[in-house]
């Protein structure tokens, strides 16, 4: 049986949730979620913090926290702010990760939190310790399953079947064996199914999904 979870300072953490939630709730991006159109990063927030609980129902503090802030205020840098090539995306990807931590500590530090708790929230959203942290792989596994459940359906629909099998492969090689095994439990479309089969025949290791 789970044990519930005791922030250090109860009021300090809910206020850092609240802080994240109301940067999120700016996103001018719309998710539907409910049947309502919601700010995107504010979804995605929830979607990610309760994949990590799912994963790590004992998670920390800090991996709560990073869970919430993973994205924060994602859409205020813009992907065609940056060349449209390779080295482009890689470029902005690294840009985001440091602006999520940034923002997040600004935040955290906002709201009362220690450096040390800081810092170590930090570290998750920029991912500076994967794969060897074991959080970190928490983190990296709940932002694949959102990936999954919530975006590749989508995405598959606007993209090239070789794009979508390329991220597929790459998050597949990222995820833990046991993130693996519930990512073959989602519901998937006939041809969301069928990428996931090329995918894995390509890659061979994998195991595809019944």
């Amino acid at each position: 049986m789970n044990r519930p979870f005791l922030a250090q300072n109860g009021q300090r953490f809910e206020s850092a949730l609240g802080r994240f939630d109301e940067e999120n709730s700016r996103d001018p991006h719309r998710q539907l979620k409910d049947g309502l159109e919601l700010p995107r990063e504010r979804v995605y927030a929830e979607w990610l913090s309760d994949w990590v609980l799912r994963l790590d129902p004992d998670a920390s503090e800090a991996l709560r926290l990073a869970a919430r802030s993973a994205h924060l205020c994602r859409w205020a840098i813009a992907r065609d702010s940056y060349p449209l090539s390779r080295a482009g995306y890689l470029r902005w990807r690294q840009d985001l990760k440091i602006y999520h931590a940034r923002r997040a500590g600004e935040i955290l530090r906002e709201v009362g939190y220690p450096d040390v708790l800081v810092t170590r929230v930090e570290a998750l959203v920029s991912k500076s310790g994967f794969p060897a942290d074991a959080e970190s792989r928490v983190l990296e596994d709940a932002l694949c399953l959102v990936f999954l459940e919530h975006q590749f359906g989508d995405l598959a629909k606007k993209s090239t079947d070789e794009k979508i099998i390329n991220a597929l492969q790459k998050s597949w090689k990222k995820m833990t064996p046991a993130a693996q095994e519930i990512a073959l439990t989602l519901s998937y479309s006939l041809h969301e199914r069928e990428l996931l089969e090329r995918a894995f025949r390509q890659q061979g290791q994998l195991s595809e999904p019944n």
